[in-house]
Formats: C-alpha cells, structure tokens, sequence
C-alpha cells in the first residue's frame, strides 16, 4: 500500500465482506473520538460501543449531528470504570478491539493489561504508528514512540513482532526491519543501540525472529534512501526500502512520528499491538482523521488475527 487511503479502502471491502467489527470506546465523551467514530460506522469500517458519560456524550453528539440511535450507549462516568468496561466488551467478544477516548493513556493500559480482566496475551505491548509520506514511496511504520522507555534486546524482539504483525496486516508478507541509530558501525560502548542492532540482525538471519527481513544499525537516510545507501556503500536487502523503521529508544521514536507528522507533513494512523486485541490509542491532539485511519488499521489487524490462531484469554 501506498497511501492511507488504500489502507482505509481495504478495511472497508473486508468489513463489507466478512461483516462490521465493533469497537468499545473506553470515556467516549470525547468531540474528536466521536467525531471518527461516526465517521467510521457511515463509511461501513465498524460499529461502536460508546462507554462514559452519558450526558456529555448526547451533548458532544447533538453538536454534530450525530445519531445516537445507532450505538450501544453504556453510561459509566467514572473514566477508570469506564475502561474497564470497554475491555470487558472486547474481552467477551461484544468488540473486536478498545479505543482510547478521553482518559490518560496509563489508564487505558492498566485495563487492557490486568492479568485476570485485562487483554494480557503476555508478550510486551508496543506502540506502532504507520505514515504515509509525501517524501516516501510506500506506507511504513514506525516504532515505539509512546510506551516502551528504553527496551532491552529482548524487548526489542517483542517490539519487532508487533510491527510485523501490523505490517502484515496490511498486506506485507515479509516487511523490511530498519534498525535505527545514529550511525551503521557497531560501537558497543558508547553506542549499545548498535549492538542491539547487530545481534537482533543475526537473530533474524538465524529464524530467531520470523516473517520478515532486518538489518541494522542503519541511520535514518540509509533506511529510506537508495542514494544515500548508495553513497555510503552499504549493500543491505533494507536499505531505501524499509516497511518498518525501530527506533532504539522512546526519546527517538517520538521525536521521529511527531517530526514526520507535524512537520514532514504525513498522514498517520497509530495502534498498541502485543494485546490480546489491538487498541486504538492516538493522541488528544490527534485530529478526527488521524483516528479515522486509525480505526480503519484496527480492523485490518482484528481480521488479520481472526485468521490466525492467537493465545486464548483466561
């Protein structure tokens, strides 16, 4: 896929074709959240169960001229309880995956990740953002920009999976890894990243970790530049062409999406993956659009997990 609009377009022949999901919106009462929402279910992408405050809810839907006749409406005020109740409708199969409305995101998380009433598929969750790049080729995805602080190497091959997982669901069989850093040599001391880098690139090699293709550590113009890798000699199956593109530390994985966002004028669409069901968790800031895209790649990834056997929930 190249733009956006492709990935919304396939969510929405799948939904017409298998049947619409359902979304559980955990403190619903949020202008911009509703706003997508309801641009979702009229575009045939999914149906939604709205939980939070009812009142400001029916306020927010009358200021748009939203229906609210078409949704399941669960009136919980209370925005820790209200999260717990959207998971729970995910949990029992009323909603195929939570969407974050208006309540911080460590909240959303705790519900989501309890071990007894939670989605917990015990593998580390992980943010993965996907942009469509005027200055870019193709989609691709960039990871963790919003949970993960510093991850060790092993959280790292968690992290990898999970943008694998995303990126396969939007049609990628076998996604270019980028490792980033700041440079391509191994400096182990000064640079740890760079080892990581390395030892997860022969992992890989070894089908230590599967369905894809990585290389690092690769700058980032190695990583989206033929040229650049070019110049720099560096003959790597990744170089100039990668799906995916893992930052090494939180600092510069939200430091690169809000840069290719905000100022590199892409398109975005971003979900938590590792759960049991994906979780659509954007920004307050993020604009109806971005949510919008947003939902659409939950379906992609709920159907593309509905075709595959997953860890049950206990």
């Amino acid at each position: 896929m190249k733009t956006i609009a492709e990935l919304i377009q396939r969510a929405k022949t799948l939904s017409a074709e298998k049947g619409r999901v359902r979304i559980a919106v955990a403190a619903a009462q949020d202008e911009e959240v509703l706003v997508a929402v309801d641009a979702a279910r009229k575009d045939g992408l999914a149906d939604a169960i709205l939980v939070g405050d009812r009142a400001l809810i029916g306020a927010i839907a009358k200021e748009h001229g939203i229906d609210l006749s078409n949704y399941q409406i669960v009136d919980e005020a209370d925005v820790v309880r209200a999260a717990a109740l959207a998971v729970d409708h995910v949990r029992r199969g009323d909603a195929a995956f939570v969407m974050k409305g208006i309540l911080d995101t460590s909240v959303l998380l705790k519900a989501v990740l309890n071990k007894e009433t939670g989605l917990n598929a015990g593998r580390l969750v992980s943010h993965v953002g996907v942009a469509e790049s005027p200055n870019y080729h193709k989609l691709f995805l960039m990871t963790d920009a919003a949970i993960n602080i510093a991850p060790t190497l092993q959280e790292k091959v968690d992290i990898i999976k999970n943008a694998v997982d995303c990126a396969r669901a939007l049609g990628i069989a076998s996604p270019k890894v980028a490792l980033l850093a700041a440079v391509e040599k191994v400096n182990p001391d000064k640079m740890p990243c760079t080892m990581d880098a390395a030892i997860l690139t022969q992992m890989n090699r070894r089908g230590q970790i599967k369905d894809c293709i990585i290389d690092g550590p690769l700058a980032l113009d190695n990583a989206i530049s033929a040229e650049s890798a070019r110049i720099k000699k560096i003959d790597s199956p990744v170089a100039g062409d990668a799906d995916i593109l893992v930052a090494p530390d939180i600092e510069a994985g939200n430091i690169l999406y809000k840069a290719v966002i905000d100022l590199g004028g892409a398109r975005g669409a971003g979900l938590v993956m590792g759960a049991g069901a994906p979780v659509v968790l954007t920004s307050r800031a993020d604009t109806a659009e971005t949510k919008h895209a947003s939902i659409a790649l939950a379906v992609l990834v709920a159907f593309s997990q509905k075709s595959e056997t997953l860890p049950k929930l206990r």
